[in-house]
């Protein structure tokens, strides 16, 4: 059975609605130098649709991600997708005064996504009146993942300022973070430290609800590897913070999960359709649980994929702290 015949039989998907996305959508930035620039897909019918607000990785832009954003728009979320400031389309010089700077101004331009809801609803035809602002989730992919869990309460060790800040949000309810990097200090390599100094997170804070996407081959990119450590690095986000959590390690998978990060995308190093689809159902169904729309899916979902007798990843879910299970549960993804 396929990852695509498992979705259709096992997991009640919505059905999917045409897709409408407007871009760029401009947001006045004081401070930042460059204004941000924003693509929100929504689905054309439907009311009272939850938020995601979608953080890319290093060099990418709001053009990435379309297996995400495309298929969660499709089955009733709002996508938001800003391009940050280390976009290659922005084309930041090497020594701009900014580039240390760069992580705090990622975390700013999904505040200002968040402060600015009203003006994005009205950019999109057919869009305004539908969102439900009470469900949000912030989700990010590498750079994004860190991005994205400092709405959740992680905290990063400002290499200029030498202190950690609380930049969690109330508003955020959820977070999914893919292959994001785990602590930093000694585990980082020499390139890692000297280029990206603001890679130092603190898990302790961040108690908001999150699925933590891993692939077991996941040695980061490999031109430049991050960490002395393996692929086990990523699941930090998840073995370290408190609160309500799952794991999602999907076997065989690299740094793009089978190419997430776009269509036909050069970054892609483990082309996986299948495996895509799996991402694609696993963390719909999961977002849905943890913004309180429905739990029925996200159980059928673990529950099919334990059942398979070819496990392609495993799903291990706590609600306790760090080290502790919670509800003991591990369940083994088989397709």
């Amino acid at each position: 059975m396929t990852a695509s015949d498992m979705a259709t039989t096992e997991v009640a998907l919505t059905a999917p609605t045409p897709v409408v996305s407007v871009k760029p959508v401009t947001l006045e930035a004081p401070g930042r130098g460059e204004d941000l620039q924003v693509r929100v897909s929504a689905p054309t019918t439907g009311s009272e649709l939850p938020v995601i607000v979608f953080s890319h990785g290093f060099g990418s832009s709001l053009h990435g991600y379309g297996p995400l954003a495309d298929f969660w728009a499709a089955h009733g979320f709002v996508v938001i997708q800003p391009t940050h400031l280390d976009s290659r389309t922005v084309g930041l010089a090497q020594d701009d005064r900014r580039r240390p700077r760069l992580w705090r101004f990622r975390v700013e331009d999904l505040k200002r996504i968040l402060d600015r809801l009203d003006l994005l609803e009205a950019a999109v035809p057919g869009l305004s009146g539908r969102l439900d602002r009470s469900r949000i989730a912030a989700a990010g992919h590498s750079f994004g993942g860190q991005t994205a869990g400092n709405l959740l309460g992680l905290r990063v060790l400002d290499p200029e300022t030498k202190r950690e800040e609380d930049l969690s949000d109330p508003r955020v309810k959820a977070g999914v973070l893919f292959a994001t990097a785990g602590e930093g200090g000694a585990n980082l390599t020499p390139f890692a430290a000297e280029h990206f100094p603001f890679m130092n997170p603190n898990f302790a804070y961040m108690t908001t609800p999150a699925l933590v996407v891993v692939g077991d081959r996941d040695d980061t990119p490999r031109k430049h590897r991050l960490t002395v450590r393996g692929p086990d690095w990523m699941a930090d986000p998840y073995l370290l913070s408190p609160g309500e959590k799952s794991l999602f390690t999907l076997f065989g998978a690299e740094h793009s999960l089978g190419g997430i990060a776009g269509y036909e995308v050069q970054e892609t190093t483990d082309e996986d359709p299948e495996r895509v689809a799996l991402i694609q159902r696993v963390t719909w169904a999961y977002l849905r649980h943890a913004l309180g729309i429905e739990d029925a899916a996200w159980s059928a979902a673990r529950k099919a994929l334990s059942q398979s007798a070819t496990p392609r990843g495993r799903i291990e879910s706590r609600s306790g702290g760090p080290g502790v299970q919670g509800d003991g549960d591990q369940q083994a993804v088989a397709l």
